[in-house]
């Protein structure tokens, strides 16, 4: 019997994504001044109107509403009839001063690993598969590349009547054992100008952003397009639905593919398990599998508030380990120390970088130099096996 597994991903111009790379541009510019702030941002977007709240504690001073302002501009909402444009949005700030009972979870110490607790209770999940050459699920990957395609097809002029809002979706067919056997069903749904027609729209999207990506040794006849099934696109971004920070949360994880602990990740700080423990398990599980341990691993790592270790760690390879699961785990406990100031430092978390994160994907990302994407630790797993 045939299965099928989905996974989705949005433009930069989804409302949602328009939040999270607000909150993560206010981030960004508060850690170049000040490393050692603390935040949890959280925006909203809706008609015409930014809102930004959540807590913040630092001795930088950023314009937040000139940062919120640039950001919806490099993101293409420049046009008064879009219903949310640079030039006419009304920015609101109601950032307040992070409580100081949270505070004090992580003051303790700020240069010591054992002292410097988790900013939150929680788990946080890290996934690899050696799918694809990024260590994603290839319906994720397909998903966000089709995104990125569509936004290099509109800033680049190939197709000037599409507008910032988009989102895809990729269906695979897959085996008895799990292996892809072809690419089943497209879907890309596109913002646009009012004078396109839907017909040409469809021909230009299958010729201009789908058939450049999908590898096509996985297409043939049955392979389904739903290229804006729904007809018409022209409202479109915070103008017809409201954004909030936080809301695509497997979009920016693994698809589906694996587990999620619920938090999210753009506006938080690295004091935040929420991320810097989510970035760190994805880290971990990376280099597992680069090292050929298995063919699968998903971590999940949990936390208490103020408590610098961890209060669990379990390790899955879903039946792919090619070693024994008892070594992998000692391996895990040798090599990896995931106390949150530990990883602080591993990853080098307290600069900005988080911006380019906020769209297609905290995970992956070929067109970045994330520091919980790099394989070195690949040989020192291998010398323990």
């Amino acid at each position: 019997m045939t299965k099928y597994f989905t996974a989705e991903s949005v433009a930069n111009g989804h409302p949602d994504k328009v939040a999270d790379q607000i909150a993560d541009a206010i981030l960004d510019a508060v850690l170049e001044q000040d490393p050692n702030a603390r935040a949890a941002i959280e925006v909203t977007t809706s008609t015409g109107d930014v809102s930004i709240f959540g807590e913040l504690s630092t001795t930088a001073y950023v314009n937040i509403r000139q940062i919120a302002v640039e950001t919806v501009r490099a993101i293409g909402y420049n046009q008064p009839e879009l219903g949310f444009s640079a030039d006419s949005i009304n920015v609101s700030n109601k950032i307040v001063e992070q409580s100081a009972d949270i505070a004090q979870a992580v003051d303790a110490a700020d240069d010591d690993p054992d002292q410097l607790g988790a900013g939150d209770q929680g788990m946080v999940f890290g996934y690899a598969t050696n799918e694809t050459a990024d260590y994603l699920p290839l319906a994720l990957d397909l998903s966000h590349q089709l995104m990125r395609k569509i936004r290099a097809v509109r800033e680049e002029g190939q197709l000037d009547y599409l507008r910032p809002d988009a989102k895809g979706e990729v269906t695979l067919a897959l085996s008895d054992d799990g292996q892809v056997e072809r690419i089943a069903a497209v879907v890309l749904s596109t913002q646009h100008d009012e004078q396109v027609e839907l017909d040409q729209l469809r021909k230009d999207v299958k010729r201009l952003v789908i058939d450049p990506i999908l590898p096509q040794e996985l297409v043939d006849d049955e392979t389904k397009y739903y290229i804006n099934p729904s007809g018409r696109f022209v409202l479109g971004g915070p103008q017809a639905d409201s954004g909030l920070t936080g809301r695509k949360i497997i979009v920016d994880t693994y698809g589906g593919a694996a587990h999620h602990g619920g938090g999210a990740f753009s506006g938080k700080d690295a004091t935040k398990v929420d991320r810097s423990g989510a970035y760190y398990a994805r880290y971990v599980a990376k280099n597992l599998v680069a090292a050929g341990v298995a063919d699968k691993v998903e971590l999940q790592v949990a936390y208490a508030i103020g408590v610098a270790e961890p209060v669990s760690l379990n390790i899955e390879t879903f039946g792919t380990a090619k070693v024994s699961e008892q070594k992998i785990e000692e391996v895990v406990h040798d090599l990896f120390d995931f106390r949150p100031l530990a990883i602080i430092q591993a990853l080098d978390l307290r600069k900005p970088m988080y911006q380019q994160t906020a769209a297609y994907g905290h995970f992956g990302r070929p067109d970045l130099d994330l520091p919980w994407e790099r394989l070195d630790k690949v040989e020192a797993i291998r010398e323990q096996l």
